[in-house]
């Protein structure tokens, strides 16, 4: 891992804003999307390279829904917590 010296502190919201010289190194962009990971005690971003399920990351199976991408899996599970089946 790469110390950047860099370090910032989360807003109210728990938001925190990556410097322009990191997204740039990055070749994040504007409004880019980003997934979110956790190993161990880490929080790693990286690009989404392919869309995912909103609940669960999986690639397999997706339907746009409202501009966000949801696997059958996930609304299958969500009728049921809703009682629907």
């Amino acid at each position: 891992m790469l110390d950047t010296g860099i370090a910032r502190q989360l807003d109210k919201l728990g938001r925190i804003t990556l410097p322009i010289e990191l997204r740039k190194s990055l070749g994040f962009t504007e409004r880019e999307t980003l997934q979110i990971y956790t190993e161990d005690d880490k929080i790693i971003l990286q690009k989404c390279s392919a869309p995912v399920d909103i609940f669960t990351g999986s690639q397999e199976d997706l339907i746009e829904f409202e501009g966000k991408m949801v696997s059958r899996e996930s609304i299958k599970k969500l009728s049921k917590l809703a009682g629907l089946i």
